[in-house]
């Protein structure tokens, strides 16, 4: 008699709402797809969620009516957090999950808080120095929590906290400039900026890279300038209008074609985006999002500035001169590069998406465990409940 095969163990991710969260969150699904399992991504509808999921290829994809709190609007937010609590129950009602992970963001709570109805495992990531109001909260329901920087995890309430660094997808590791130069288009032996201010808060470091760009039109430098979707068309005619070589996206999903093709980074210090760099290990000046909560990308940047693995300029105190003479000290002194190269290789991990992935696997094989040992000690054979072995 041939024995039905076993279910394979599901398990849901909630990452979206910025690349941040959804970036780290598919290097765990390609971890865990590897080992076997089925995976669901539960993102927001927000653009940048859309578009990133369309090269995920044998996941699971919901999208949560999810929206973030904006402008102390708690009615919508709440309303939203419940019709995203109640999808996610039903779909878990229909797809049981063994475990389910959430990388932050106002996506994270409502299906973790589900998740827990139906006994599954529950974790999350916290891939900043400073957690978010969303981890914060959920840390005390769940199983365990992983964090990217050491000084985070007393932050957080959770029972169990394991130090993995940020997730990075495979692709993201040190390859050849010219090469990278050469599949997106620019000239393959020119040094090269890469200025990229992330799924939210370009803008502002748009301003700065233009207003600096006077100072530098004497340069034999090309340029790569990803601005977000509302300033491409002022920061392409801003280069066009200087002459300066420039290739200028709204966006580009192959992050690490444009890092690797990077002799300097500019960028914003969100966990995520340090940890892509910290694989590709461009040197970088870091201009922290000065909006962001309890102002956690200065305090992720600081910490790479004071180990010698980027420059660190406040937004508040740039000045075109200050740009400038930054950009121009960097590309120009290649032992300064080299020096910022070996410094960052220590953030660098490369194992924290295999790590996650083995640590959600063994806590869900736990309960099986116990229970074969339970049906072996009862003589049966069979795995019973408790109740079961009260002879």
């Amino acid at each position: 008699m041939t024995s039905l095969a076993a279910k394979l163990p599901f398990i849901a991710i909630a990452c979206g709402g910025t690349g941040g969260h959804l970036f780290p969150g598919l290097a765990v699904a390609g971890e865990l797809k590897k080992r076997n399992c089925d995976v669901a991504l539960l993102i927001s509808p927000k653009e940048v969620d859309q578009q990133a999921v369309k090269s995920a290829r044998d996941l699971e994809i919901l999208t949560l009516p999810a929206v973030a709190l904006q402008n102390r609007n708690y009615f919508s937010f709440g309303l939203s957090c419940w019709k995203s609590f109640c999808a996610s129950r039903k779909f878990f009602k229909h797809h049981k999950p063994d475990a389910v992970l959430a990388m932050g963001g106002f996506t994270s709570a409502p299906p973790v808080l589900a998740a827990r109805k139906f006994g599954a495992k529950t974790f999350l990531h916290e891939s900043n120095t400073i957690p978010g109001r969303a981890n914060r909260f959920l840390s005390r329901f769940v199983t365990e929590a992983f964090v990217g920087f050491p000084e985070t995890g007393s932050r957080l309430k959770a029972r169990k906290v394991t130090i993995t660094g940020t997730p990075v997808r495979p692709q993201f590791q040190p390859r050849d400039g010219a090469e990278c130069r050469v599949a997106l288009g620019l000239e393959p032996n020119l040094p090269t900026i890469l200025v990229v201010g992330g799924s939210q808060g370009a803008s502002g470091l748009n301003e700065m890279v233009l207003s600096a760009l006077p100072l530098l039109v004497e340069e034999n430098w090309q340029w790569l300038h990803l601005t977000g979707a509302n300033d491409f068309e002022k920061v392409k005619a801003a280069y066009a209008a200087r002459k300066l070589k420039a290739i200028v996206k709204p966006f580009l999903s192959e992050m690490d074609l444009a890092l690797g093709a990077a002799t300097v980074c500019v960028s914003r210090s969100g966990a995520s985006s340090l940890a892509e760099i910290a694989a590709m290990r461009p040197p970088s000046l870091l201009v922290p999002y000065p909006a962001a909560a309890d102002n956690h990308q200065f305090i992720n940047g600081l910490a790479f500035e004071k180990t010698g693995a980027a420059k660190l300029l406040e937004q508040k105190n740039s000045t075109p001169e200050k740009i400038a003479a930054i950009l121009t000290g960097l590309m120009e002194d290649e032992a300064v590069r080299a020096k910022m190269q070996s410094a960052i290789v220590q953030w660098h991990a490369p194992k924290a998406a295999e790590q996650m992935a083995e640590i959600i696997l063994a806590a869900i094989a736990q309960p099986e465990k116990a229970a074969q040992a339970a049906a072996k000690q009862c003589g049966c054979g069979h795995a019973h409940g408790p109740a079961k072995h009260a002879h």
